[in-house]
């Protein structure tokens, strides 16, 4: 055999072996599979679908109530009637909200907050105000601050568009309550002590008029 014919044959035998550990390494299709670029495409499409489910990404409502529980649902129907409605900033309102009412109802002045009360509301801090000063009673109140705030409850009237938030604070306040002449009734100027209320607001949800109305308190 020639030389010539000795070397083609190493070289197709070497070839055979390249092919063969390319194939190892890099495998084989079978079949259609999509290039790259689509398959990202895919995969954009598919998270967009996700994205869109209020019940399990909407975190504005998954930190503070359960999912697939009634407040949820509730709150996820305000967010339908109202975009741009965030529980986030209405628990900031709500935690600001109880503050101011309750200095003032402790204070004895509720006309600023007035709007704020449903009549019920209002009939009633008034009437426990009344019977103060006819007692000649005077409350001294210094609120230290919210320690806790969450949501207890929420519900949505779908055919009046109108919605019910609950909510649980835990509070530190001092309240003193004085006689006529001065004398301490009830509490202690040096001591706070902890109020926890359960407060409902209420409000018609795409209305123009932002501001909620506390309906009831616990």
């Amino acid at each position: 055999m020639s030389n010539p014919m000795i070397q083609l044959l190493v070289l197709a035998a070497i070839a055979v072996f390249l092919i063969l550990r390319l194939r190892n390494v890099l495998g084989t299709r079978d079949g259609y599979e999509p290039p790259k670029s689509e398959t990202a495409q895919s995969d954009r499409r598919n998270f967009e679908v996700i994205d869109d489910s209020p019940v399990e990404l909407d975190h504005d409502i998954l930190d503070h109530v359960e999912a697939d529980s009634p407040a949820a649902h509730a709150l996820i129907a305000m967010k339908h009637a109202e975009p741009s409605f965030s529980v986030r900033e209405f628990l900031s309102g709500a935690k600001s909200a109880h503050e101011m009412i309750l200095l003032a109802f402790e204070r004895g002045d509720i006309s600023e907050i007035r709007p704020f009360l449903a009549d019920e509301v209002a009939n009633a801090f008034q009437s426990v105000i009344d019977t103060r000063n006819e007692q000649g009673q005077k409350v001294e109140a210094q609120y230290l601050g919210t320690r806790e705030i969450s949501v207890a409850g929420a519900e949505f009237d779908k055919a009046t568009g109108t919605a019910e938030l609950s909510v649980r604070f835990l509070a530190e306040i001092i309240v003193v309550t004085r006689d006529s002449e001065g004398a301490v009734l009830e509490g202690d100027p040096k001591a706070p002590h902890k109020q926890r209320d359960v407060w409902t607001f209420s409000r018609g949800m795409g209305q123009d008029d932002p501001n909620w109305q506390l309906v009831a308190t616990g």
